[in-house]
């Protein structure tokens, strides 16, 4: 038995927009209200109405206007103003985080009906100026959000994310052939998520997608799924030189920023019935797992979270019918399968941040929906997600999808 054995989420109470590229067709929407738009029509197409939520967790990582007032914003916009909660950031390993603590306040006692969402927009960071009145002269520190303190150096290590890859293949001793390999494969992977009509994501995505405009209210423009994926065929990557002089990373083997949001909701047993598009479905949380890898060396940093959430969950790797990762770089999944013993092949069926973009706080939990829509696919079965982030952070979550009537 684990603290989780009562936390659940109901098969279908979930959902992700499509995941836009930078400076594309979300660029102009605040992520938070953006969210909000998202979730009270998924919600209300769900018939779950947001006044029987007990607490709301909200993961975002990009400061927008008014942002501070989080959590508690974003359910008054869904017309629930008696509905709080916590605002996580965790760099990219925000949105795991964000359902480990809804997971852990549903087993606390703190509710009994939770939502998690996950909103960034990568794109129009703003631009911070941090006072200094002792500084000489008075003059402060400014960085840009994305450029600066997202694709600048670890303070800690002084080393940005391109450099923590090219370490980790050194150390594994992976080549570009290596990396473009598993390339190929993830977008093969993700073109069967878009095969027969997207049939795959409109098990929880609403497609085609309707942008909405600035003040949410009238449509701006409609998208087919994804925006911001490159058609990748083997003589393609072989023109791509990496972007290091002396590297193996190229910009097909690296994913690419992108906006969006995702939502889902964590419920205790008896509660997860009532809210399920088919109550004999039964996805239960099982556990997770946290790891900091050596310094400047991120993309190893899942192989140590994975290990603490088997050891957690008293399961092993051989036990997960499906593994799906946040892999910023193609090295986080071929490090990850040496480390395990496993067939690099066999992970991310049907998609990954690698291919469709990175909008941090969305991107494990839409991931993570993707990985229980997997299992259900294939009859059943424990499942593993795990991604690194900033700081060399790992985290992996582990869920299991049943059948409740056994």
């Amino acid at each position: 038995m684990t603290m989780y054995d009562n936390v659940e989420i109901p098969y279908g109470a979930y959902w992700s927009t499509p995941f836009a590229k930078w400076q594309g067709s979300f660029a102009h929407l605040h992520s938070i209200q953006f969210a909000a738009h998202v979730a009270k029509r998924e919600l209300l197409a769900r018939q779950i109405d947001a006044r029987r939520l007990a607490f709301c967790v909200l993961g975002a990582t990009v400061p927008q206007y008014r942002a501070f007032w989080g959590a508690p914003w974003l359910m008054s916009a869904l017309g629930a103003p008696a509905v709080g909660g916590p605002t996580v950031s965790e760099a990219c390993a925000t949105g795991t985080r964000s359902l480990c603590v809804a997971a852990n306040m549903i087993a606390a006692g703190e509710g009994s009906i939770g939502l998690v969402v996950g909103a960034d927009r990568i794109s129009s960071t703003p631009h911070v100026y941090y006072p200094a009145p002792h500084a000489r002269g008075g003059v402060g520190q400014h960085e840009d959000w994305a450029v600066d303190a997202m694709f600048g150096g670890d303070p800690s290590t002084g080393q940005d994310m391109l450099q923590t890859a090219e370490n980790v293949a050194r150390r594994w001793d992976i080549g570009l052939a290596e990396q473009h390999a598993v390339v190929l494969r993830r977008y093969e992977q993700y073109q069967n998520a878009r095969a027969s009509s997207a049939a795959f994501q409109r098990r929880y995505m609403t497609l085609p997608f309707a942008v909405p405009d600035a003040t949410f209210s009238k449509t701006h423009s409609v998208i087919e799924g994804d925006e911001g994926v490159f058609a990748t065929t083997r003589e393609g990557l072989t023109r791509l030189k990496p972007v290091q002089d002396g590297g193996t990373v190229t910009y097909a083997s690296q994913t690419h920023p992108a906006d969006g949001n995702a939502g889902l909701i964590v419920v205790t047993g008896e509660h997860a019935r009532d809210l399920s598009r088919d109550p004999a479905i039964q996805i239960k949380i099982v556990g997770f797992g946290a790891a900091r890898a050596e310094p400047a060396l991120m993309p190893a940093a899942p192989v140590g979270a994975t290990r603490a959430a088997l050891r957690a969950s008293a399961l092993t790797i051989q036990d997960m019918r499906a593994i799906k990762s946040h892999n910023p770089f193609a090295l986080n999944d071929i490090v990850f399968a040496k480390e395990f013993d496993l067939d690099c092949d066999s992970m991310n069926n049907y998609g990954c941040s690698l291919i469709f973009g990175h909008p941090h706080a969305a991107t494990a939990v839409r991931q993570i929906i993707e990985l229980i829509e997997e299992l259900v696919t294939v009859g059943g079965g424990y499942g593993l997600f795990h991604g690194c982030a900033a700081g060399d952070m790992g985290m992996a979550a582990i869920v299991h999808v049943g059948d409740r009537r056994q």
